[in-house]
């Protein structure tokens, strides 16, 4: 599934809010594509390629969407804490 991506940095593939995104776009717009395609070592459906190349099925949509509002809620409860602890005010 991720041949070109090393061990040691698949890692930042899943903390990446930008792979999720890109994941979710590309299963919502052309996982249910059925147009049949012919590449070098290929052939078959837009969404059999999706699967067969990216690993992409049609239940990754929910994953992407808990993934980037798990992200959301990160980012925020970290700048909650961040202004409610660090007061660079000095009086």
């Amino acid at each position: 599934m991720f041949q070109s991506i090393p061990g040691w940095w698949i890692w930042f593939y899943y903390i990446c809010p930008i792979a999720w995104t890109l994941r979710g776009v590309i299963c919502s717009q052309l996982g249910d594509v059925e147009t049949i395609i012919v590449g070098p070592g290929f052939e078959g459906t837009v969404k059999k390629y999706l699967e067969v190349t990216f690993g992409y099925g049609p239940n990754m949509i929910g994953a992407s969407i808990a993934a980037l509002v798990g992200f959301c809620l990160l980012f925020f409860t970290v700048f909650a804490l961040s202004v409610k602890f660090l007061n660079f005010q000095k009086r």
